[in-house]
């Protein structure tokens, strides 16, 4: 039964989907309809600030804010001035004193168990501004992917509503909350070292459970539930739950086992990629979009003179707003078609330089393959890095770091397959010409904002990653078949159809598949919107679920810029699925029966012309 419009998919508290299970609800959306909006529980994190989310903002204003101000939440100071400055360079009327920062961190941090104790606490940064900003502030929101994970919000928001939350300077601890910390089984007690200002992986640590008990399959999960509910976010499984998300991306973590047990067999990192690479090349982002946001930042940060970067191919849409919105902009290839590297070549030889070339592989939604040999041959010769997504292809299908200085992904697609958390991670190739210098870059500019909570339940997600690639695989080339045999059909765009193909075949692993992204377009827009209504799958944002899933996508994604995505053939009635786990049988008959109705709908057309 598919989901009813405005509810959350899956039906979880921190959903990354929500459903649009029509044409004319998505429609809807776009246009602000109040029959849609009103029915909106959820929506894509970036998009949509999650309720709890807006209960904390609402909370926090109430207690610091001014007349007339909003508020956007960050994790780190650095993320908050970002968005500080960027709303100051956008706006110039505006000064400091109009957008400020208020600071919110444990108020035991000040107390003796701190010394003494290791559970994760958090700060927390709002930017407040004029509320005629707020369409500014969620711009930085929605492109930087920096904001607070719901999850984290949840957490502060009982944190602040409990006491152990302040603002920064009102520091008083009351008598009675500190006579219930100091309280406790002496499992809580033990001491453990801390870094210089601290910090313990990111967040600080307050108290510390004991460590996992062995036994049974999800012992450590059923621990961190159990404390999540109570305060206390245990710091140890969270550290333990990161690196095994690093030690996965980077090769050399394939065991799909309980925690523990995969720590102790996967401790050789190196060679699994590309030689030499290991989980320090590996940082972890609150999303996807965050992950190439500051390895944009990092970038400009490594090299000293201002450069453009170059977006190759028609990408997901903020990746092209990152790229044009922060540094000195961007040259905008949006085919990424062979002739656009010969002109980008060109430009080269006659003395234009630049900082990167950002690129998809392959792209979303065309599900186009770039030439990486010779996007990697012209980085060399005239050096500028290289910087691949490959969210859709991912490192299981395909492997693009060896000719990459950086492979960014969103873990919160396949990589999770869940659609219940959120996360990045970017990539450093080791045998990179820059990874020296970028490496020293990092230490200087990389923080991990990557929540606590969203890494356990990621970490757990992803074990069976490789089993659920082959499977997907497997499904959606068998749906690319069933829509490319199909006479109604006019475009199917996925990898091993594509004319790009050869560039795809390039990077394909020995075992590696095609992905579980595909799109499709219709002769005309009816025949579309009858297919995509007719489809009886989960309809809404988002990808690479553990489901099937499906959306108009530049309806959703490109409303109001229609006219502009045709001119790179993005069409707008195209429809984007992204196939699930579902029995091979079942999707082929769910897919038939949708392109029949399409069918039904050019028999009713010709019955209406004869007569």
């Amino acid at each position: 039964m598919l989901t009813a419009i405005g509810q959350p998919i899956p039906d979880t508290a921190h959903a990354v989907s929500v459903s649009l299970p029509s044409w004319k609800s998505t429609v809807g959306y776009e246009e602000g309809e109040n029959w849609v909006l009103s029915k909106m529980r959820t929506g894509y994190p970036r998009f949509f600030i999650h309720l709890t989310i807006q209960e904390l903002e609402q909370e926090i204003l109430s207690r610091y804010g001014r007349d007339g101000e909003k508020t956007m939440l960050f994790p780190s100071r650095a993320t908050a001035s970002r968005c500080q400055q960027f709303l100051l360079d956008k706006e110039p009327s505006l000064t400091p004193n109009h957008v400020r920062l208020i600071a919110l961190i444990p108020s035991v941090r000040g107390n003796v168990l701190v010394q003494e104790t290791q559970t994760v606490a958090s700060d927390l940064f709002a930017v407040a501004f004029p509320s005629q900003c707020s369409t500014l502030a969620k711009q930085m929101w929605q492109h930087s992917g920096d904001g607070i994970s719901s999850r984290r919000g949840e957490f502060c928001l009982k944190a602040l509503r409990e006491g152990i939350l302040c603002r920064a300077g009102d520091q008083s601890l009351p008598n009675q909350l500190q006579a219930r910390t100091c309280k406790g089984p002496r499992r809580y007690q033990k001491k453990e070292p801390l870094t210089e200002n601290g910090r313990v992986n990111g967040e600080f640590p307050v108290q510390h459970p004991s460590p996992t008990i062995p036994g049974h399959e999800g012992k450590e999960y059923s621990q961190f539930v159990e404390e999540r509910f109570g305060r206390n976010l245990n710091a140890d499984l969270a550290a333990k739950a990161k690196l095994a998300i690093r030690r996965r991306i980077a090769g050399c973590l394939t065991d799909d086992a309980e925690l523990e047990k995969a720590l102790e067999v996967s401790q050789d990192g190196s060679g699994h990629r590309v030689n030499g690479l290991a989980e320090d090349d590996v940082y972890l982002y609150p999303t996807g979009m965050s992950s190439i946001f500051n390895t944009h930042r990092i970038l400009m940060a490594h090299r000293a003179e201002p450069r453009k970067s170059i977006c190759f191919g028609f990408p997901y849409i903020d990746t092209l707003k990152i790229l044009e919105k922060w540094g000195p902009g961007c040259l905008f290839y949006g085919h990424g078609s062979d002739a656009d590297l010969d002109d980008l070549e060109r430009r080269l030889a006659q003395g234009e330089r630049y900082l990167a070339l950002f690129t998809e592989f392959p792209s979303n939604p065309l599900l186009n393959t770039p030439d990486l040999k010779r996007i990697r041959s012209l980085a060399d010769r005239y050096d500028f890095a290289v910087v691949v997504d490959e969210t859709i292809g991912n490192f299981i299908n395909v492997n693009t770091l060896a000719r990459a200085d950086v492979v960014v992904s969103s873990l919160t697609k396949v990589f999770s397959g869940e659609s219940n958390v959120m996360g990045g991670s970017a990539v450093y190739n080791p045998q990179g010409r820059m990874y020296q210098s970028l490496k020293k870059t990092l230490v200087m500019e990389h923080e991990d904002n990557y929540w606590a909570e969203d890494a356990v339940f990621m970490e757990r997600n992803s074990r069976d990653f490789i089993s659920r690639i082959q499977r997907v695989n497997v499904n959606a080339e068998a749906i690319a078949d069933v829509l490319s045999s199909s006479p109604l059909v006019k475009e199917v765009y996925y990898p091993k159809h594509r004319p790009s193909r050869l560039y795809y075949d390039q990077c394909r692993n020995a075992d590696g598949g095609y992905g579980g992204l595909l799109s499709v377009t219709f002769r005309h827009v009816e025949e579309a919107v009858v297919f995509f209504d007719a489809l009886e799958v989960q309809k809404g944002p988002s990808l690479g679920t553990n489901f099937t899933l499906s959306c108009p996508f530049v309806i959703l994604a490109h409303y109001n810029e229609l006219g502009w995505a045709a001119q790179f053939g993005v069409d707008a009635d195209l429809v984007r699925i992204s196939i699930g786990l579902e029995n091979t049988a079942e999707l082929r008959s769910i897919f038939e029966s949708a392109l029949n109705a399409v069918g039904q709908l050019g028999l009713n057309i010709n019955t209406k012309v004869t007569t």
